[in-house]
């Protein structure tokens, strides 16, 4: 009777604090990082969903602008280089990882913003209709990029403020002292501004500002998806 007598006080203690426990903000440190880790898996669909379109744009544009190895090179090494540097959920609160991470994005997104400027002056792909598909696809997840960076910083905003402020600090200090900062996307001017693929080609078949000039330089092919050797 005595024992029955306990577990039923036990009960009761329990029902009493989980509201209570539930109202001074025990929860709300965990919600709030698993809501800034969802977005940070978007980011990172976003960025692999660019880095699967760039092996078909590399072949594509090759096909027609031979004479461009350098700037095909460079994104294809880029491209090796961003997908090789991960960042977990564990680990968005190590700077260093992190910037890694986004200087290695970076890079990709400037090699891609220079091999579009570059195919600006090569006609003749405006008439290949997967270059023009890719074109739209690579556009769109450039957006959608920006706005996953986007979201992302917001929901960390949130959770790392809620880490200083009363009441969860409380649990941020004793509980749940685990939880440390997650680490924001700096606002460069490749995470603000998406390559422009918007292409102006001369008239007559013949790369704009070079009339006469014929693309073709009898140059080694560039390998998409692979890094080159040196």
């Amino acid at each position: 009777m005595v024992r029955m007598s306990s577990r039923a006080a036990a009960a009761a203690i329990v029902l009493v604090l989980a509201p209570a426990v539930a109202g001074c903000g025990f929860n709300t440190i965990p919600t709030k990082r698993e809501r800034a880790e969802a977005a940070w898996a978007d980011v990172q669909s976003q960025y692999q969903r660019r880095a699967d379109l760039i092996p078909n744009l590399v072949a594509t544009v090759q096909g027609a602008a031979t004479n461009e190895q350098v700037i095909l090179t460079q994104v294809v090494e880029a491209r090796a280089k961003a997908t090789s540097v991960q960042i977990s959920p564990e680990t968005l609160s190590n700077p260093a990882a992190f910037q890694a991470y986004q200087a290695a994005q970076g890079q990709l997104t400037g090699a891609l913003s220079r091999l579009l400027a570059t195919v600006e002056a090569y006609p003749q792909i405006q008439s290949n209709q997967n270059f023009l598909n890719l074109q739209s696809q690579l556009e769109g997840t450039e957006n959608r990029i920006t706005i996953a960076r986007r979201d992302y910083n917001e929901a960390v905003r949130d959770y790392n403020t809620t880490l200083h402020t009363f009441p969860s600090i409380i649990w941020a200090k004793t509980l749940q002292s685990s939880n440390k900062e997650m680490q924001l996307f700096a606002a460069t001017a490749e995470a603000q501004t998406a390559p422009t693929v918007n292409f102006n080609f001369g008239q007559g078949g013949t790369p704009a500002g070079n009339p006469g000039a014929a693309p073709g330089g009898g140059q080694p092919p560039v390998t998409p998806g692979a890094t080159p050797g040196r």
